[in-house]
């Protein structure tokens, strides 16, 4: 049983990701009104905004690994009845 919820985990991982990447773009356009987030060495860009958008990436990325995380852990308990790792 590890190894099927260490396999679900990872895949879910890699999805979380991808929806991570998808949901940061959608609040990027909302927030800055622009398509794409600044690169960290565009001249052009102020360290503000460069700062600001890796912050609020990283946060999404967060949320998303740890909602992801507690859902397949949810899911495993579910179906087994027991947390795992323990």
């Amino acid at each position: 049983m590890k190894i099927t919820y260490k396999v679900l985990s990872l895949l879910f991982s890699v999805l979380g990701g991808l929806l991570a990447g998808v949901l940061f773009k959608q609040v990027w356009k909302v927030a800055a009104g622009e398509d794409d987030a600044p690169d960290a060495d565009d001249p052009d860009r102020s360290w503000a905004e460069v700062l600001t958008a890796a912050a609020l990436q990283g946060a999404i990325f967060a949320l998303v690994k740890a909602a992801t995380q507690r859902a397949g852990a949810h899911g495993v308990r579910k179906a087994t009845g027991h947390w795992p790792g323990k």
